[in-house]
């Protein structure tokens, strides 16, 4: 199986830069390794309290680039479960193609990950890919979904602007690149974190970088899900995610005026909140 890395010293770079931020993390942890689908999966647990919030970060994230929200939920008196997504660069395994290019084997992940951390009742909390993840779950352990620009509901929406940027942090991995790329997912007058710059740069420099993740198949079993996104998400725009919203969960898109689509890094303590406002 080919592996997402470009080299052995790719991932230890990268594998490096996750301990680091972790370590340096002031909020108190634990780590902890759990085999889901036959995937090795990293997770990180924090906090305490009634409600337990499993994060699960989108494509080319992980649980170390996700402290700023993870630190809001701890603040905000939650348990907190961080989890790297197979596939993805991060701790967990990094082997492509486990899934098959199939939204429910990680749907199936997630609830065996559920599974062996005896982690329920939970809230899932997904952003972009991880919240078409969360959508594909069935575990009688997931209590509510918070999904924030979920992908698996509509294609997504790639702009000549994106596009560029895109092709730029890609093929010429530098800051600057993948400055500008990320700049395109924040609202206008937001500026990425340093962190976020030097992760995406080790990114497209170390891995080789996945793409849309598919439509959804949503499970039978009806689950209170609360869908939110930022008024400039680029790639998921509210005009066009409203709709699939509508059509296949039958509730209402919410949209945070001063957001684009890393909400949860732009408003993490917005984003944490979402956790205890009723569906």
């Amino acid at each position: 199986m080919i592996s997402l890395y470009r080299s052995a010293s790719g991932r230890e770079r990268v594998r490096r830069w996750c301990l680091d931020q972790l370590d340096a993390w002031p909020v108190p942890h634990e780590r902890a390794t759990v085999t889901a689908q036959g995937a090795l999966t990293h997770v990180v647990a924090a906090g305490s309290g009634a409600t337990t919030v499993v994060c699960v970060p989108g494509t080319n994230f992980c649980a170390a680039a996700c402290l700023p929200l993870a630190t809001a939920l701890v603040s905000a008196g939650h348990r907190v479960i961080l989890l790297d997504v197979p596939g993805q660069p991060g701790l967990s395994t990094g082997e492509r193609g486990l899934a098959g290019g199939r939204l429910a084997w990680y749907g199936a992940w997630l609830d065996e990950t559920l599974d062996e951390l005896a982690a329920g009742p939970v809230t899932v909390l997904g952003h972009s890919f991880g919240a078409a993840i969360a959508l594909s779950a069935a575990s009688w352990s997931v209590d509510q979904l918070v999904l924030l620009s979920p992908g698996g509901l509509t294609r997504l929406r790639l702009t000549p602007g994106v596009l560029a940027a895109s092709a730029a942090w890609f093929f010429r991995p530098a800051p600057r690149h993948s400055d500008r790329l990320l700049r395109t997912m924040h609202a206008p007058g937001h500026h990425p974190r340093p962190e976020l710059v030097e992760w995406m740069t080790l990114v497209a420099r170390h891995t080789r970088s996945g793409g849309a993740p598919g439509l959804a198949t949503l499970p039978a079993r009806p689950v209170p899900r609360r869908v939110v996104t930022g008024a400039h998400d680029t790639f998921l725009p509210p005009r066009r995610l409203g709709p699939a919203v509508r059509s296949a969960l039958d509730t209402d898109l919410e949209v945070l005026p001063d957001a684009g689509h890393l909400l949860l890094d732009e408003q993490p303590a917005y984003a944490a909140s979402l956790v205890d406002e009723p569906v």
